[in-house]
């Protein structure tokens, strides 16, 4: 992976692409290939893929927000090897049976390599009205696709305690969960929860035990985000399509920020890594024994010392490789 150029990262002055170089290194791009960007943000990973491409080249990106498909149709006005897609990682399938008309079938074994940077871009949290971030004081929205579904002020002001507790606690494993859920509905018979602002400061009151440089806030916040956007449910649902959708030696590359993200990654690269160990004496063929459909790339890649200084939001990212047999 080292002897690639040190690329720019190519991205607004908002956002900071996470391990740029690593990214494009460990996707072994070939010029003529066929590449996935699952999670198009504002373009950085995509820009230096297609600085890798030749002219037969193409690449196809995917995101669900809104604002970053506006950021990238210049770049597809532009580049004719380059479709953007606004679409859910869950809908690849769907993607490549628009962005490929060529290809008969379900487009199976269409792909040369697949990028999956998941999580929240700073965009998203740096913009007061998206309700990402409990520094400013915006509406409680936290959707993605800000073009539909639920928000978080619809969700928070309907739900029961019940369903409230299990979200902070399965999301965010947050100890405080099922106090701050009752605190949630307390609060709701005096007024309706709105706004970020509230929402940190009914937290802020309830958790007490505060960990050391973190918001009281932070793990709820967290909850509610992954669930409102069923972000693990994505990422469950992109993997296997994704390992379909490679050719043979096709490199699928995920990046995680959090470790129920990164969970649910491990244990796919890992169990597809492995062929079905069955007693020796059982009675099936050898053709219905499921065989390894992926071999795990290295190790997990981690961001250097030198980019976490210079991006601090990069320090819990972790990259996962693996290859296609």
């Amino acid at each position: 992976m080292n002897d690639l150029p040190i690329l720019p990262a190519a991205s607004t002055p908002a956002h900071i692409t996470v391990l740029l170089r690593e990214a494009v290194a460990a996707l072994a791009i070939k010029p003529d290939g066929v590449y996935v960007d699952g999670t198009f943000g504002r373009g950085g990973h995509s820009r230096a893929i297609l600085e890798h491409l030749g002219p037969n080249g193409r690449l196809i990106a995917i995101d669900r927000d809104p604002r970053a498909i506006e950021a990238g149709e210049l770049l597809a006005a532009q580049d004719k090897r380059f479709s953007l897609h606004h679409a859910a990682m869950s809908e690849l399938n769907d993607v490549l049976k628009q962005a490929l008309p060529g290809n008969a079938g379900s487009k199976e074994q269409a792909v040369d390599g697949m990028l999956a940077d998941l999580g929240v871009s700073s965009p998203q949290l740096d913009v007061e009205e998206r309700g990402f971030s409990f520094r400013f004081n915006g509406p409680l929205d936290m959707r993605m696709d800000t073009s539909r579904g639920e928000t978080v002020d619809e969700w928070l002001n309907r739900a029961d305690e019940k369903e409230i507790g299990e979200v902070i606690w399965r999301y965010g494993e947050e100890r405080f969960a099922r106090q701050i859920a009752r605190a949630v509905v307390a609060a709701r018979v005096i007024g309706r929860i709105r706004t970020t602002r509230e929402l940190a400061e009914l937290v802020g009151k309830t958790v007490r035990t505060r960990e050391p440089g973190q918001h009281p806030a932070t793990r709820t916040f967290q909850a509610f985000r992954i669930f409102i956007n069923q972000e693990l449910e994505e990422v469950e649902k992109v993997l296997p399509q994704g390992v379909t959708s490679l050719r043979t030696g096709g490199r699928l590359v995920v990046i995680a920020f959090h470790s129920l993200e990164d969970r649910i990654v491990k244990r796919f690269m890992q169990n597809a890594a492995k062929a079905d160990h069955l007693p020796s004496k059982l009675p099936i063929r050898a053709n219905e024994v499921n065989d390894a459909t992926l071999r795990i790339i290295g190790k997990p890649v981690r961001p250097t010392d030198a980019e976490i200084t210079a991006n601090p939001r990069s320090r819990s990212a972790i990259m996962r490789i693996a290859e296609k047999l």
